[in-house]
């Protein structure tokens, strides 16, 4: 059975999982009304839990530190309530070792080490480095899509993860290759860092204690 979360709780979640989305994103990540997350973060706002702020011609919002325990509060809340706390455990201890993989494909995405120059830039000229890394990315994404489907059945909120990492993937193939790592679009790096997040949001983990 899927569980829906409160769509007051994706609102606030959102805010972390997203990094300084505006309430339209949230809206459209989980298929809610602007309306509804506009009023829901101006009550966060009230309460101090998070901030609308603007940088660099941008504006979005950011979960202040007491914001941020109040969002591993309700996730905590909802993981007791809907019993689904042992599924989500099970999913993180078979993501660590992939997210491994996944930062190894990356980061040969970005540098291709040459014999005088350990850390030189891949300059994507060699076909046949960039194939190796692609190969990486389809095959774990085929290993993340089965985990992202064993937190939908239970979780709701964890949908659509997989289907943007596959997008993404296809775009790639036909040549963009900044949906590879880009941060202006959902590129599978950027999918990638918000289900992580995700997981340890959702389950209370400090960042990079799990690697």
């Amino acid at each position: 059975m899927t569980n829906l979360s409160a769509p007051e709780d994706l609102a606030l979640h959102g805010v972390r999982v997203l990094g300084f989305p505006t309430a339209s994103r949230i809206a459209a990540r989980y298929g809610l009304q602007v309306d509804t997350v506009q009023e829901a973060l101006l009550d966060f706002e009230a309460r101090g839990w998070v901030r609308q702020s603007s940088f660099a011609g941008s504006s979005g919002w950011s979960l202040t530190d007491t914001g941020r325990v109040e969002n591993e509060r309700r996730l905590a809340d909802e993981l007791d309530r809907t019993a689904t706390r042992d599924t989500v455990t099970s999913v993180h201890a078979a993501f660590v070792p992939l997210n491994r993989r996944f930062g190894t494909a990356c980061t040969d995405w970005q540098i291709r080490p040459m014999r005088f120059d350990p850390m030189a830039f891949n300059d994507h000229t060699d076909w046949r480095w960039d194939e190796r890394v692609l190969r990486t990315l389809a095959n774990v994404g085929r290993s993340f899509t089965e985990l992202c489907s064993q937190l939908a059945e239970c979780l709701a909120r964890f949908d659509g993860y997989a289907d943007r990492y596959s997008s993404a993937l296809r775009k790639v193939d036909m040549g963009q290759r900044a949906w590879v790592d880009g941060h202006d679009r959902d590129s599978c790096h950027i999918l990638w860092i918000q289900f992580h997040e995700d997981l340890l949001a959702t389950l209370g983990i400090p960042r990079g204690s799990d690697t």
